[in-house]
């Protein structure tokens, strides 16, 4: 079977569990391999050393992607205090920093990180600096000068304190938080703000958007759908339109469908619930239940934005 045909087989969403180790560009890899089809992306890169929910998103479905990236993370995050790191995580040269803080002078601390704050993003990450990567800049010796951004933390709250060793304690925290917040700097600045040093040593993440951890798939069970005969894959995919329940539901007529995939506005024939916020999307599905595309409420018109369907002949026009 082509890639095309694969594609159009299988077109949907795999919920992974990633383990530690692989990039997230590994698992889209071994996605792409194991499945045949040739587009496959994911939704929201995790560090190798981080572990839990990677959406990934099999052919079409992969047009969808943008919808999912500024959906809110939820992660387990390890702090080790008592240390600072060159690259805010585990993987970095360690320093020890003055007194470790107790348990007390976390919780504390906590509350200035919650609602919306400025965080700068550490040097070791992937923003582009003046062309250049910040982490190549990094590794080269020159520090990245990084313009601090404004993020949200939802919530933020203490789990579990480790002082079996009082010089490096450690903290468990659980964050929910916009799209774009890095971990490792919150715990950076939270070993600041506690007069000491701190650093990420472990991460999961357990929800990125509607997508948890508690239905994700791992790699193995994956690679056993995948080379089972027959092939299981299409029965862990979960539909193209699966985490954008937010944009309201339109059913259109043939014709209307027809209109759509040649790209044209539409003024539709029944009654389709009024979409909320400044986005104003849709969900366009044809009579037999298909996503057809996603599209803008635009005067009183659906104008398309993304069609995921081949074009369509108006019936009419026979």
């Amino acid at each position: 079977m082509s890639g095309t045909d694969r594609e159009a087989d299988i077109s949907g969403i795999l919920i992974i569990a990633k383990p530690t180790g692989p990039t997230s560009h590994d698992v889209v890899a071994l996605v792409r391999r194991l499945s045949g089809i040739r587009r496959v992306g994911h939704g929201g890169t995790l560090d190798p050393f981080a572990s839990g929910v990677l959406p990934v998103f099999l052919g079409r479905s992969t047009r969808l992607v943008e919808y999912h990236l500024g959906d809110r993370k939820r992660y387990r995050a390890t702090i080790c205090f008592g240390a600072r790191s060159t690259t805010d995580d585990l993987d970095g040269e360690l320093t020890a920093v003055g007194i470790a803080p107790d348990r007390a002078t976390v919780e504390a601390a906590l509350a200035a990180f919650r609602g919306e704050i400025e965080q700068v993003p550490p040097s070791y990450s992937a923003i582009n600096v003046g062309g250049r990567r910040a982490y190549a800049l990094a590794r080269a010796g020159i520090t990245p000068q990084l313009a601090p951004r404004t993020v949200t933390i939802q919530a933020l709250d203490l789990l579990d304190w480790d002082d079996t060793d009082a010089d490096r304690p450690l903290a468990i925290v659980e964050v929910e938080c916009s799209a774009g917040t890095y971990i490792r700097a919150l715990a950076r600045d939270l070993g600041a703000r506690t007069g000491s040093g701190a650093y990420l040593g472990a991460l999961v993440r357990l929800a990125s958007g509607t997508f948890v951890l508690d239905d994700a798939v791992s790699l193995d069970v994956v690679r056993s759908a995948a080379t089972s005969e027959p092939p299981r894959l299409a029965e862990l995919v979960r539909p193209a339109t699966t985490g954008l329940e937010r944009f309201p539901r339109a059913v259109l007529s043939e014709s209307e469908v027809a209109a759509i995939t040649r790209g044209q506005f539409v003024r539709p024939s029944r009654p389709i619930e009024m979409p909320d916020g400044p986005d104003g999307r849709l969900r366009l599905f044809d009579e037999a239940d298909r996503l057809v595309a996603i599209a803008r409420w635009s005067d009183g018109r659906l104008a398309p934005e993304k069609v995921l369907v081949e074009r369509v002949e108006d019936p009419t026009d026979a």
